[in-house]
């Protein structure tokens, strides 16, 4: 781990406030020994903080273990317990999950760790192909991200395990005899990734050894890829910029791709709500050179509009 800091210090700044958020698990454990014996050497103000959901018997049993483990340890922890019967599925306690994260890494000026690894970055990237995807759903998991999309100026979520598998944050665990507490509905296969995790991911394992870090190392391809490609995307705006919008015949001399990636990123400059990926394609083929001139209706009241060599955009009209 102290290699890969050094390596790639942008996971983890010296010095900077870190808030790790610890569920029991061996990843989130394996983590925090991690973390806290290298403390001394990246003097990371550490705070750690568990959610407790309350939607399995036993979880004030987990949360009361875990917090005594920590203190014994001189470790600071923050417990925080949902409200009972709030916490329905996966989706509303991660939604709850991170909520509270963002509340607590503001008041404290720091930054979310969290202990996801290689072997998360496979399962969620193999979801988000079943699922069906664009270049964005195949980045999964990022390293560093802000915790919240409309907030990048704000607290960061920070992923310095990717490089890690979980069987390599099982054998931090067991060699530093580190206590384990296990979720039970990580067993359960009504939730799609726990089956993943269970039925898929050993047999192409079996397969091809060593295949979940192969795969989460192209998901940070993937990433790397999308970033080229949005700033190259900014550059190509600049050029097509005018002073009512975009030159609308040298956007459709373009192939339809390229029109799709600008258009959608232009939009998203002048926060027009995001189009579904039937629209882009249709818009596209519309503003293809040589087509007529025309308009069209966008979600929230925008509209825009096309003739000759001008692509404008009008916002919703402003009610008095």
């Amino acid at each position: 781990m102290h290699r890969r800091l050094q390596q790639q210090p942008q996971l983890l700044p010296k010095e900077r406030p870190l808030l790790l958020a610890v569920s029991g698990g061996q990843d989130s454990m394996a983590l925090l020994v991690l973390l806290v014996d290298l403390q001394r050497l990246h003097h990371w103000p550490l705070s750690i903080w568990h959610g407790d959901h309350g939607w399995y018997q036993g979880s004030a049993t987990i949360a009361a273990e875990l917090s005594s483990w920590c203190q014994h340890r001189g470790l600071t922890i923050q417990v925080a317990q949902a409200e009972p019967g709030s916490i329905s599925s996966e989706a509303s306690a991660r939604h709850w999950r991170y909520g509270q994260l963002q509340q607590r890494a503001k008041q404290q000026g720091a930054d979310v760790v969290t202990g996801h690894t290689a072997s998360d970055r496979a399962e969620t990237l193999l979801l988000q192909l079943a699922r069906g995807t664009d270049l964005a759903g195949l980045c999964a998991l990022r390293p560093v991200r802000p915790l919240r999309n409309d907030s990048p100026e704000g607290p960061q979520l920070r992923r310095p395990l990717l490089g890690f598998s979980r069987a390599e944050t099982g054998a931090v665990c067991r060699e530093l005899e580190i206590p384990i507490w296990q979720d039970p509905s990580n067993q359960s296969f009504a939730f799609a990734r726990n089956r993943i995790r269970s039925e898929v991911l050993p047999v192409l394992e079996q397969l091809h050894p060593g295949c979940s870090q192969r795969m989460a190392d192209l998901a940070e391809r993937t990433s790397q890829l999308r970033d080229t490609q949005q700033e190259l995307s900014q550059v190509a705006l600049d050029c097509l910029r005018t002073n009512t919008g975009l030159d609308r015949r040298r956007l459709g001399a373009l192939q339809p791709s390229s029109r799709r990636q600008l258009l959608m990123a232009w939009l998203a400059q002048q926060q027009a709500p995001v189009l579904n990926a039937a629209l882009l394609e249709e818009l596209s083929e519309r503003l293809a050179l040589g087509a007529a001139g025309g308009g069209c209706d966008l979600p929230g009241g925008w509209r825009l509009q096309w003739r000759g060599d001008s692509l404008s955009l009008q916002p919703p009209a402003t009610e008095h």
